[in-house]
């Protein structure tokens, strides 16, 4: 199902460019130039090809929605860790220390006054 949702979709984007590339371009492209008229002009009737690029947008919107459904249904409860049946590295061993000891982190006490000097390990 999904394979033939995808081909569809393709085959919209391809039209879609397709038929916004035949449009007669109104002028004015980014604000630039003079395309005349502005707010005061009125609408022009919409076209054959203004009414097919609207249709094929539609459907197209439909299509990458659904697409993203499907995507979703299948990737549900499952990770990518999962898909490959890898354990993380922190499950592969339990007495892991990855964090010094309490005792490590805390500050000296006010009696010590020897300077703090990093141990090697």
């Amino acid at each position: 199902m999904e394979n033939v949702v995808l081909i569809i979709h393709l085959i919209l984007a391809l039209g879609l460019i397709a038929v916004v590339l035949m449009q007669r371009s109104e002028g004015g492209g980014l604000g630039m130039g003079g395309g005349g008229g502005g707010a005061t002009a009125g609408r022009p009737p919409a076209t054959a090809l203004g009414k097919v690029t609207w249709i094929l947008g539609i459907a197209f919107t439909i299509t990458s929605i659904t697409l993203t459904i499907i995507a979703a249904q299948n990737a549900s409860g499952t990770s990518v860790i999962d898909q490959l049946g890898i354990t993380p590295p922190a499950q592969n061993a339990p007495g892991n220390d990855l964090v010094p000891p309490g005792s490590d982190l805390l500050p000296p006490s006010a009696d010590d006054s020897a300077p703090l000097v990093p141990s090697a390990d």
